[in-house]
């Protein structure tokens, strides 16, 4: 099955959305969008599932454990979702 890809708009205010849900104080237009997502926000493992299962539920993607080292970064959030598979 092919899942429709998200403009990189929509993808980027889905990261954030999802990012602010976890870490409301993050500041997100500070971070580099190639740096590592877990490091520069402080994420736990717990931390990091709540933002996959956030970022799936507000994009309508399912998001396998085996995905989960497309979404380290900001850019390879975006690169993600906005990527048909």
């Amino acid at each position: 099955m092919t899942t429709t890809p998200l403009t990189t708009e929509r993808a980027r205010a889905a990261v954030h959305e999802a990012l602010l849900g976890i870490v409301p104080d993050a500041e997100l237009d500070i971070v580099d969008p190639g740096e590592n997502l877990r490091e520069a926000l402080e994420l736990d493992s717990i931390d990091f599932l709540a933002f996959v299962r956030r970022l799936a539920e507000l994009t309508g993607r399912t998001i396998d454990e085996d995905d989960y080292s497309r979404l380290s970064t900001l850019d390879s959030c975006i690169e993600f979702l906005t990527t048909a598979r």
